[in-house]
């Protein structure tokens, strides 16, 4: 019998990997028998998270203090990776961040803020990962997680800054795909509608908000944990060698109404 989604053997490297939906996601790559690197800016989150993920799953891990808006850690990062594992099979483009603002009142600093770790920082370590290990290898999978945000917009909390850098997620990842689709490499993006992380919490967690949810959103909820992790797991498996350039809303129907 054949299972489509082992991951054994493969090295996942996960950015923004020291709360929510990066750890959710590093944990179910795992699950398949991934080795894992838990990469994000606080050293003492992804320790916790990489000896977490090693004692439950028994895979190899690495913590690896990364900012992803600096390209020489960015290269050091990834050199730190190949130098551990000798290869890096799947990426996922998770380090994210949210300016809730009128538009009005946004500042520069906040829109280019924004632009720099959710747009630039995911061309920063794809071209990083492709460069040292994927393009070598001919092989790879990269998962930029965009959001429902960077297809449509919306009307309850102003973020133009994340709309933009989210839909240049999207379209930088139709880009890469062309790019480098015959050089074995498949780069797709999940866009997660509301869930519930530490970056999103107090946005949610109000009877406004939960109003709003059941009136926009087909399935009249939020994501739960681990709604996320199927889509992560089916773009990063070997068998997925013929799903390139899309883009897999994870949101409950909010953006087929």
């Amino acid at each position: 019998m054949k299972n489509y989604f082992d991951l054994t053997g493969n090295v996942a490297v996960v950015t923004g990997c020291s709360t929510g939906l990066g750890v959710q996601m590093a944990k179910a790559l795992a699950n398949q028998g991934a080795k894992i690197v838990a990469l994000a800016r606080r050293q003492n989150l992804i320790d916790e998270v990489a000896a977490d993920i090693a004692k439950e799953y028994g895979v190899e891990t690495l913590a690896v203090s990364c900012d992803i808006t600096d390209t020489e850690k960015v290269e050091a990062a990834v050199k730190t990776v190949m130098e551990r594992f000798g290869r890096i099979d799947i990426l996922i483009n998770n380090a994210g961040t949210g300016a809730v603002a009128p538009a009005e009142d946004i500042t520069d600093d906040q829109f280019s803020n924004e632009i720099n770790i959710d747009l630039f920082g995911t061309f920063k370590m794809s071209r990083a990962v492709a460069k040292a290990a994927m393009l070598p290898a001919g092989y790879g999978r990269i998962i930029n997680i965009a959001s429902m945000y960077g297809l449509v917009g919306n009307k309850i909390a102003p973020a133009s800054p994340y709309h933009a850098a989210k839909g240049g997620v999207v379209n930088l990842t139709r880009a890469l795909a062309a790019e480098w689709g015959e050089k074995g490499i498949t780069v797709n993006s999940i866009c997660p509608g509301y869930f519930e992380t530490p970056l999103t919490k107090e946005t949610l967690d109000s009877e406004y908000f939960r109003n709003y949810a059941k009136t926009t959103i087909p399935m009249a909820r939020y994501g739960k944990e681990g709604e996320l992790d199927t889509a992560a797991v089916f773009l990063a498996a070997p068998a997925t060698s013929y799903v390139n350039g899309c883009i897999i809303p994870v949101d409950g129907g909010y953006t087929c109404l």
